[in-house]
């Protein structure tokens, strides 16, 4: 496994689904942190990821603090459009926690000074931000980048 790739409450199944799939495809494990805005046998989420779900790592968990509790004293960068430091700024490595906020609101304030923060730099304007499977592509890319992309051709 590269990385572990977190979803706090993910809201739209099809991002998941392709975040799912971009997972399988870079040795990734894919963290879900409850409650989900959908059930994760939603055919959306499958079509999505199309048959690469059987390939996933995946691991759910019931809600923030159970997540923190297993894992909390790893590494984990938070990406959010609210963050000082760029994405490339970090020097990931192998094994690294990328958590991701939910589609519609992004994450409560006290997630956001846990983690160290990363963004992806974007214009002002009054958009709020890149789609997030996007995000998960280029923030994972870069870490992977990073650790020369390890078992992959």
């Amino acid at each position: 496994m590269n990385l572990n790739i977190v979803l706090y409450q993910p809201e739209i199944p099809q991002n998941t689904g392709n975040i799912a799939r971009t997972c399988v495809l870079t040795d990734s494990k894919l963290h879900l942190i409850k409650p989900l805005g959908f059930d994760i046998d939603e055919k959306h989420v499958r079509r999505a990821g199309l048959d690469y779900w059987k390939y996933l790592d995946l691991e759910i968990h019931e809600s923030y603090e159970d997540f923190i509790k297993k894992y909390g004293d790893k590494r984990i960068f938070l990406s959010s459009t609210h963050a000082k430091s760029y994405y490339d700024e970090v020097n990931f490595k192998d094994g690294d926690f990328i958590m991701f906020g939910r589609e519609s609101s992004g994450v409560p304030d006290a997630v956001h000074t846990a983690h160290t923060g990363i963004r992806i730099p974007m214009i002002k304007s009054s958009t709020r931000s890149l789609n997030l499977s996007n995000t998960v592509s280029i923030v994972a890319y870069e870490a992977l980048r990073q650790i020369g992309f390890p078992n992959m051709k």
